[in-house]
């Protein structure tokens, strides 16, 4: 099939189930074809490295798209020797951090960027060395160098008046580790930069000569609050490169487990923001309400957080009593819309909600605001309703959006599509068709890749697969969309008091486990 994008024509191969497509694109094209992209209102959504050495090639870069097109996956083959690429940070900001990351696990440089810190490696592995390449063993030690103090280069504001704070990694809650350095006037934020990657936990390493059910049960935990996006889009990468067609019960329950997972995510924020601006009453309902809501998944499916309930080619669990899935959304919806009417009408909430943390829609489009936040920001872009795969394409999802894009807003969207996934729980309970829950793997007999694509509760989670031709996993990208997202709290909260920091924070609910990979 032929298509084109800008002047560039392209013919292109789709790749599993709904709009995807990949192609082989030459590094030096690569600016261009993402200048297309953004000129038509499209945006970068992963890029990201691999070493194929050992395939008797380079290395490659890949980059993901959303386009009119689809979701286009383009593959840039590197050399062996100083693999470079042209830099897209110019081109799309979110790139920044992916192509620094790309640098520190597998030495793949952005030529012509403008911020080369290092991103992930906080002095914990030799500056020659690079854990993502296919010689560079998974458990070999390293000598510590640990001992040498990582003095991160922060940019300062310099003037009269300017205080820095620093606030973490290590934070006084439950909550994972990152830093924030506020430079402030008074209570003003002048300036936010944040460092992550202090949970680097070497996950794409790890992957590297799984067998496949292994690799389900650890693409799960990449960021335990999206397990079931993470699983759906880990099986749906496998399925795609081995050309697996999955049951349609089993879809259509995958389906209902990423709605139970939703649900449960916004119950939470809804009570935790509300808790921000001292509505305790908020957040003890809200709470009450997610934890009856993961009760009930417990009961009928195992797991409170439907743990290793979605396995490659199909599920491992069936809905055992639709009545009482049915009747909890039902009293939930009620409930929810009574707490609504507490939230709308608190004029203490409204207030500390209302132009808080705002991201506006231009500044969201030039970032590349994705997911809930992306929405709440006018960035109309939902996976569910743009590219649906089975059995999104039967269930019209209704995208929730705003334009404000301040905490309200992202509380706005919260909710809205509170009532909406209980909309189509009851929908997939009610359509549910009969049939098997899975189908075995078949036999590898060569190397072959895929890609998988979900849209979480956060938004986009992308998984891309590459089997070897012993049936093992070769390589695993998977994407969280905290890495477009965590640039823009930096954006949001400038001109507001350091105070707001936390309520502005947990109203985008980044992942810092998904993105320290």
């Amino acid at each position: 099939m032929k298509t084109s994008i800008g002047d560039i024509e392209l013919i292109l191969t789709p790749q599993g189930e709904g709009a995807i497509w990949r192609f082989d694109l030459d590094p030096a094209r690569l600016p261009g074809f993402a200048h297309a992209i953004r000129d038509e209102g499209g945006q970068l959504l992963a890029l990201w490295g691999s070493d194929d050495r050992h395939l008797g090639q380079g290395f490659a870069l890949h980059t993901l798209y959303l386009s009119s097109q689809g979701l286009v996956w383009a593959h840039c083959p590197l050399p062996a020797e100083a693999p470079t690429h042209p830099d897209l940070s110019s081109i799309f900001p979110q790139a920044e951090r992916m192509q620094r990351a790309a640098y520190d696990l597998l030495g793949i440089r952005a030529e012509g960027a403008v911020d080369t810190r290092k991103w992930l490696r906080h002095a914990a592995w030799a500056e020659d060395a690079y854990p993502l390449r296919k010689d560079t063993p998974c458990l070999t030690p390293h000598p510590s160098v640990l001992t040498r103090a990582d003095a991160y280069p922060f940019i300062r504001v310099a003037g009269d008046g300017v205080h820095e704070i620093p606030v973490g990694p290590i934070h006084a809650g439950t909550i994972e580790p990152g830093h924030f350095r506020f430079s402030v006037i008074g209570d003003r934020v002048l300036k936010l930069e944040e460092r992550l990657g202090y949970t680097h936990k070497g996950i794409e390493k790890r992957f590297e000569g799984m067998d496949l059910t292994q690799g389900q049960r650890l693409a799960g935990r990449v960021s335990g609050d999206s397990h079931s996006a993470y699983s759906w889009a880990y099986c749906m990468a496998v399925e795609a490169a081995l050309g697996l067609a999955v049951p349609a019960r089993a879809l259509w329950l995958r389906a209902l487990f990423l709605e139970i997972e939703r649900v449960a995510n916004h119950l939470g924020d809804l009570g935790y923001l509300g808790n921000d601006v001292a509505l305790s009453f908020g957040f003890a309902q809200f709470w009450r309400l997610k934890e009856e809501w993961l009760r009930l998944a417990a009961r009928l499916f195992g797991h409170r957080y439907l743990f290793d309930r979605i396995v490659p080619g199909g599920v491992a669990a069936d809905l055992s009593d639709a009545h009482a899935l049915l009747d909890l959304a039902r009293r939930l919806r009620g409930e929810v819309e009574e707490l609504k009417a507490v939230y709308d009408e608190h004029a203490g909430v409204q207030d500390r909600f209302a132009h808080t943390g705002q991201v506006d829609p231009a500044m969201a489009a030039r970032l590349g605001l994705i997911g809930l936040a992306g929405r709440a920001s006018s960035q109309a872009w939902d996976l569910r309703v743009q590219f649906p795969h089975p059995p999104y394409d039967q269930l019209e999802v209704n995208m929730a959006i705003d334009r404000r894009g301040d905490v309200l807003a992202r509380v706005e969207v919260r909710f809205a599509e509170v009532f909406e996934s209980l909309r189509l729980i009851e929908a997939i309970v009610r359509r549910l068709p009969p049939g098997p829950l899975g189908v075995p793997l078949p036999t590898v007999r060569h190397v072959c890749e895929g890609l998988g694509y979900v849209e979480g509760w956060r938004g986009p989670v992308i998984v891309a697969v590459r089997i070897g031709a012993d049936g093992r996993l070769d390589r695993v990208h998977p994407h969280d969309p905290s890495w477009q997202n965590w640039p823009a709290l930096e954006v949001g909260i400038l001109g507001n008091i350091v105070p707001d920091f936390p309520l502005i924070n947990k109203s985008f609910n980044l992942s810092y486990s998904g993105h320290d990979l």
